[in-house]
Parts: C-alpha cells; sequence; structure tokens
C-alpha cells in the first residue's frame, strides 16, 4: 500500500491555473456537455488521438463539480461478462500508464480489490467469475478466509458474525486514484492541445435540423457544433430529453462518507454486497466508505439516514478495529442506471448527437477506457470495438449486457 503522504506536500498547482478560462466561440467542431471525467477525458482524447482540437466542453457548474469529485475512487475490471471485461481491462491498462501520459500526479495506487463472498452461492458466483476473468486474460483468483485475513489483517473473519467471511476474489491491479487529480490532469493537456474548457455555461437546449445536430442553446447564449456528445451523467435523461430522445434510465443518488485522518490500517480495497459496504483508506489517510444506492429517485446531492446506519453498522461488522472512528463528512453523487445495469455509448437516431451515460456507479474507473472509446465513436461516426456491445438499440434488440449482481457490489 502507498503510505499516506503529508497533506499538501504532492498538491499539484492550484486548478484555477492549470486550464485556460475562455468566453465561447459562435461555433465549434465538437461540443461535449458535461465538465466531469468522461467529458475530460473525451476532449482529451479527441485531440490526442484524432487531431480534432476545435472543441468545446460545457459545464454548468465548475470541473469535476459533479460525481467525478464525488465517487469513492475504486478502479477495477474484474467484471464477469465480455462486453463489461473489455471495456474495463482496457481502461485498467490506460490508468497504469495515465500519470505519466498526462504528466500529472493522479496517485493511482494499485493495492488490490478483494470482493468478499459470505454464503456458498457467492462463492459459486464468484468462482464463476474468476474463471471468466481468467478466460479473459484478466488477473483474478479465489482466496479463502485465511487469505483474506493476510491481505487485509484487520478483517474480522470470525464464524460467528450474522456474515461470516468464506472468502474472496482478488485483482492484484486493481486500487484507487485521487479523483479531482485525474481530472485536473486531463483538463491541464486538453487545454494545452486548443481545447475550451468552458465553465458557468449550462446547456439549456439542443438544436436539430432536419434530424442533425447542429447546435445547442446555453446560459451564455447559442453556440453552433457540428457534432455533440453528451456526458452529463445523472441529468443525462433530462438532456436526451431535449433531442427528443427517450432513454431507459433512472437517476438514483448514491451516498459515501469519509472518516477523520487515520494512521495506515487499510492496505487494500474490501468490498462486501452481502452486508453492503466497501472501503479503502485513502491517500491522506481517511477512510472511505460506500454502500447502495438510495431507492428513490431523485437529482439531490444527497441521500438518507438509514442508508448511512446500514453501511456504518456494516463496516464494523467486517472492521471491529473502525468502532471508535469518526464520521467526518458524508455526500452523495447522482447515478444513472439502465435496466441491464451497463451503460450507453453510441450513436443516437439524432445525426452527429452522441450519448455516453448509464454507468451506475462503475463511471469513475472507466474514465480513460471510455474517454478513449467515445473520442474514437464521436470522431468515426461509429462505435470503438469495445463499446459497441453498448450501443442504444441493445434495449430493442434484446442483446443486454446484464451486469446485476455479477459484479459485485458497486458496479
Amino acid at each position: 500500500m502507498d503510505q499516506p503522504s503529508t497533506p499538501g506536500a504532492d498538491l499539484p498547482d492550484h486548478p484555477d491555473f492549470l486550464w485556460r478560462n475562455p468566453d465561447p466561440k459562435p461555433s465549434y467542431d465538437v461540443i461535449i456537455v458535461g465538465g466531469g471525467g468522461h467529458g475530460l477525458a473525451t476532449a482529451y482524447y479527441l485531440a490526442k488521438n484524432h487531431g480534432i482540437t476545435n472543441v468545446a466542453v460545457l459545464e454548468k457548474g465548475w470541473l469535476a463539480g459533479g460525481n467525478m469529485a464525488r465517487n469513492t475512487t475504486i478502479i477495477r475490471s474484474n467484471y464477469l461478462w465480455d462486453e463489461s471485461s473489455g471495456i474495463y481491462e482496457h481502461s485498467l491498462k490506460l490508468w497504469e500508464g495515465l500519470a505519466e501520459d498526462l504528466d500529472y500526479p493522479i496517485l493511482f495506487s494499485q493495492r488490490g480489490v478483494l470482493n468478499l463472498a459470505h454464503t456458498l452461492q457467492d462463492v459459486r458466483d464468484s468462482v464463476r467469475r474468476v474463471n471468466a476473468n481468467n478466460l479473459n486474460g484478466i488477473d483474478a483468483e479465489w482466496i479463502d478466509a485465511q487469505g483474506v485475513k493476510e491481505l487485509c489483517p484487520i478483517v474480522n473473519i470470525s464464524p460467528d458474525v450474522r456474515y461470516p467471511v468464506l472468502g474472496a476474489t482478488y485483482q492484484p491491479r486493481a486500487g484507487i486514484a485521487k479523483h479531482d487529480y485525474v481530472a485536473w490532469g486531463y483538463a491541464r493537456r486538453a487545454s494545452d492541445m486548443g481545447v475550451d474548457l468552458i465553465q458557468d455555461c449550462e446547456v439549456q437546449g439542443i438544436d436539430i435540423v432536419n434530424g442533425r445536430v447542429v447546435g445547442v442553446q446555453t446560459s451564455r447564449g447559442p453556440i453552433r457544433a457540428g457534432k455533440v456528445a453528451l456526458c452529463g451523467a445523472g441529468h443525462s435523461s433530462v438532456l436526451a430529453d431535449m433531442a427528443g430522445i427517450r432513454v431507459p434510465l433512472q437517476s438514483h443518488p448514491l451516498q459515501a462518507l469519509v472518516s477523520e485522518i487515520l494512521q495506515p490500517v487499510h492496505p487494500t480495497v474490501v468490498m462486501s454486497n452481502a452486508v453492503h459496504v466497501y472501503v479503502s483508506q485513502a491517500h491522506k489517510g481517511e477512510l472511505v466508505m460506500g454502500a447502495g444506492i438510495d431507492s428513490y429517485n431523485g437529482y439531490g446531492q444527497r441521500g438518507s439516514f438509514h442508508i448511512i446506519e446500514d453501511q456504518m453498522s456494516a463496516a464494523v461488522e467486517l472492521f471491529p478495529i473502525f468502532a471508535r472512528a469518526h464520521v467526518l463528512r458524508t455526500w452523495a453523487g447522482i447515478v444513472d442506471v439502465t435496466p441491464d445495469a451497463s451503460p450507453i455509448v453510441g450513436l443516437t437516431e439524432v445525426e452527429d448527437l452522441y450519448l455516453n451515460c448509464g454507468w451506475g456507479t462503475g463511471g469513475f474507473k472507466a474514465t480513460p477506457g471510455v474517454g478513449s472509446c467515445f473520442a474514437h465513436t464521436v470522431a468515426h461516426g461509429r462505435p470503438h470495438p469495445y463499446n459497441e456491445p453498448f450501443t442504444l438499440d441493445r434495449f430493442t434488440t434484446g442483446a443486454l449486457v446484464d451486469e446485476h449482481g455479477a459484479a459485485a457490489v458497486a458496479h
């Protein structure tokens, strides 16, 4: 495990100095709606891989002020189905070289992830997923309860608890990264290559003529565009409605919290679906915890208290050492969930309008992978092979990629 650094010692330059803050031009070759990780990564790879630099990223608030700054930063690729493992493994390989690529310290720590099994059915499902991962060339292994204890000594593996730990899947290359540094790194490099990053610019309408997108209406005036790419995360259905497109999404709050700063005690990432909590220790020393989504639909960046109560009881059951830790703050992001718990990335019925949404709770880990694939899709007008299974028309053809539960908690 990477040792927590002295607070502020590794802090990059202040974000205000990392990129230009221009006024919007009258027109662009490509407009990307949404200045989070996916939008910034798409802009960067459009410029880097395809030479398309007349690009604007429009953000209604501030860059990375939405889900990008509200997630629990877990990165892994141990998904069940070939289609999912393909795009997430592509992303993980990009993560492994991203700091060098961006010339920016994203603090990617490959400390491994444990997905715990608590029942015999958990064990069967876990072994199945390990076998599927191995067939796809992904590092994954099944370990017993004692192996879990060796990797993470603070986990309670006593048989006398509500959900005893029977073992876990383990992906050694998985880990965490510093989410805001990732966003700032992408923003700086995209800006350096000529991309305009425009904050405080809310998209309020999408202009369509003869079935083709021609621009957007914003709080800072109309902007023409050759192509428009939507990366609005939890608000994707709202954006799509502006173009007359109905997408099969539900938006939910997803809560997380951090503790006070502690000494290094948690060497890996631990996730449990049965008690429903996932825990890692951030670089400065805070415990970062997440749980399941709030069941109600909404766009408020807050959640229900009972979710936090259940999350805390689960964490203390798995990690008795946490019983005296103090919660420092809680928050929520807005996740957009599809019927098959897999994303939508590709073309729409409107010509030159592209959609990237439906990542649920898996958006952060996919950032570099979907950024590169979505940039390819926008640049060439056809899906990249990695995102071709995730087109919108699968909901009419029936070719679903059902990841419900198959990828364990925090899909």
